[in-house]
């Protein structure tokens, strides 16, 4: 993923997804832009020798606001540390794959930033050979496989329905592990 990419890099695709109010909530996140730049702009003064200056791309996790605000809680606490987006979406938005040491910003659904995270670990990994140690990474519900299959499997399928694609349970989740490096 490049980092001179904007605010909407992940939520552009969750916005469209949503039957919400979309430009409401769009405008929303569009007006809290201010809180990504303050929490970065923290960061900075604090670490002065981090290699990258550039406000990193900020996203929410999910397509709701329940799960996003719950997700973005959860690094903020540090208990969510991975994260798993199908190679799929990386392919239909023409972007690139994450790196070790990218570093981004979490918000919750409405834009406000809530952490500064940076990516330690990256694995492509059949949606049918993720791990329990991997869902327990991510945090999620009870943190078992068997939710985080539950919960995945509803994921991609409502990203892929608009495309008229299918799930696939081979199909290459892109599993990228970080951890939260400076909070709001």
């Amino acid at each position: 993923m490049k980092l001179s990419r904007t605010l909407f890099f992940y939520s552009f695709l969750a916005f469209f997804l949503t039957s919400c109010n979309n430009d409401k909530h769009m405008k929303d996140v569009k007006n809290n832009y201010s809180s990504v730049k303050s929490l970065w702009n923290d960061f900075l003064h604090k670490n002065p020798n981090n290699k990258i200056k550039e406000t990193p791309i900020s996203f929410y996790f999910c397509d709701n606001k329940k799960d996003a605000d719950e997700c973005a809680d959860l690094v903020v606490k540090k208990i969510k540390q991975a994260t798993a987006t199908s190679l799929w979406w990386f392919e239909k938005n023409n972007e690139s794959l994450p790196k070790i040491g990218n570093q981004y910003i979490v918000t919750d659904w409405n834009g406000y930033a809530k952490a500064v995270v940076e990516v330690t670990k990256v694995e492509e990994t059949p949606y049918n050979q993720i791990t329990a140690e991997f869902a327990q990474s991510e945090g999620e519900g009870d943190k078992s496989l068997a939710y985080w299959k539950k919960v995945h499997q509803a994921y991609y399928t409502r990203e892929m329905e608009p495309f008229n694609e299918s799930f696939d349970e081979n199909m290459i989740i892109v599993c990228e592990y970080f951890k939260t490096i400076h909070l709001n």
